[in-house]
């Protein structure tokens, strides 16, 4: 089973709006470690900090000038490990609502797990457990609830799994047995078996 680390990375994150900003308006590529970070994009500025305090940046807040001329951050990077990779990514409408948040579990450069929302709820989670940073697995969140889960159980790339979810329990699995993309025989609540995707810690409900 894989290690997750995730809940000392989760403390430092929340530890970034005590840290000094310094801002450089589009620098160039600049090498922390083993990963090339701090890249803005076309009309991007990024904003750096150093949350340990070590003389190396671990975050970096990407901004755009909205049209009423304020500065909006719409993305960060967080090397949330200090191994010069980048493992936590942010992403924000132009009002500052965040819309995905995404994480590296293992520090292995790929992402594991990202959250979708939508007016400040949860909406999506998908996994990536497979070691090449391509979801297999996804729950679906209706008012911060979980209402349905979609699996590709067997790596092709198709959804084989289909499981409904009603007051936190498994109501009923839909199987996909012949590779077609449809429900092939339907397992009840009381002989459904619904396993989770590897363990994600706090993140996985």
């Amino acid at each position: 089973m894989r290690r997750v680390t995730v809940v000392a990375a989760l403390l430092l994150t929340a530890a970034c709006s005590s840290n000094q900003k310094v801002t450089s308006p589009a620098p160039g590529r600049e090498n922390v470690g083993a990963a090339v970070v701090g890249i803005p994009g076309p009309g991007e500025t990024v904003h750096e900090y150093d949350l340990n305090h070590d003389g190396r940046t671990d975050v970096w807040a990407y901004s755009v000038t909205s049209p009423d001329g304020k500065d909006v951050v719409i993305r960060k990077e967080k090397d949330l490990n200090n191994d010069g990779r980048i493992d936590c990514w942010e992403f924000y409408d132009l009002d500052g609502t965040l819309v995905r948040l995404t994480y590296d579990m293992d520090f292995d450069g790929k992402p594991d797990v990202s959250l979708f929302f939508e007016k400040d709820q949860l909406v999506r989670k998908e996994y990536a457990f497979g070691f090449d940073g391509i979801p297999h697995s996804f729950n679906f969140y209706e008012k911060n609830k979980l209402v349905r889960k979609e699996r590709d159980a067997n790596g092709d790339g198709k959804i084989d799994v289909w499981e409904y979810w009603e007051n936190g329990e498994v109501d009923r699995v839909g199987i996909d047995s012949d590779g077609d993309g449809q429900v092939d025989h339907w397992e009840t609540r009381k002989t459904a078996q619904a396993p989770e995707p590897e363990a994600a810690g706090g993140l996985r409900k």
